[in-house]
């Protein structure tokens, strides 16, 4: 089968490993790291709101808000999703992006409400990125990587088996590596 030889099978495992390496590279530092607690910092800043009503829990009012005052001060929308997170007997927006973090909610004086923006330096951006808190363009890529990486494993494993030198090493590496994978997930 002409897609399965051995010169197809190195020009598309070379073209993938080439193309998805940065990504890659990205993942594997941010992952490694934050496994040890290395996520980042945030420089932040905390805004008083004056209210007409006090804020209710409502998730399409509270982002609708936080937009409105964010657009006041010229910043742009987190990339992520918004959600209400229960905080005791309260609650407060959270909404999360690739390069800002943002929380609004009530204090004790009903007609006043706190916005907290919580900007990311540049390696916390990487770790949101890995977290999934970036756009839809960059979630659309983390899927081709993801599909790159699957195809740059598969191909390796084809041409592995196709080299009768390192057929055997293949099968028992692979089955090792099964093996141990089951015994992490069941120890873990």
């Amino acid at each position: 089968m002409a897609i399965f030889d051995r010169l197809t099978l190195m020009k598309v495992h070379t073209v993938l490993a080439t193309f998805i390496l940065p990504a890659v590279i990205m993942f594997l530092v941010t992952g490694s790291l934050y496994t040890w607690g290395i996520k980042g910092s945030y420089e932040t800043t905390v805004h008083k709101l004056h209210l007409q009503t006090p804020l209710q829990g409502q998730l399409i009012e509270l982002v609708a808000l936080t937009e409105k005052e964010l657009k006041e001060r010229n910043i742009s929308i987190p990339t992520g999703k918004a959600k209400i997170k229960e905080v005791g007997t309260s609650f407060r927006l959270e909404w999360s992006g690739s390069t800002k973090d943002v929380m609004l909610e009530p204090t004790a004086q009903p007609l006043i409400a706190k916005l907290k923006i919580k900007n990311t330096s540049w390696y916390r951006q990487f770790v949101q990125l890995h977290k999934a808190k970036g756009g839809s363009p960059f979630k659309v890529y983390a899927v081709v990587l993801a599909t790159g990486l699957l195809l740059l494993l598969v191909t390796g494993f084809i041409m592995a088996l196709q080299t009768p030198k390192l057929r055997k090493l293949t099968l028992v590496s692979t089955t090792l590596g099964i093996a141990v994978f089951i015994a992490m997930i069941m120890s873990s």
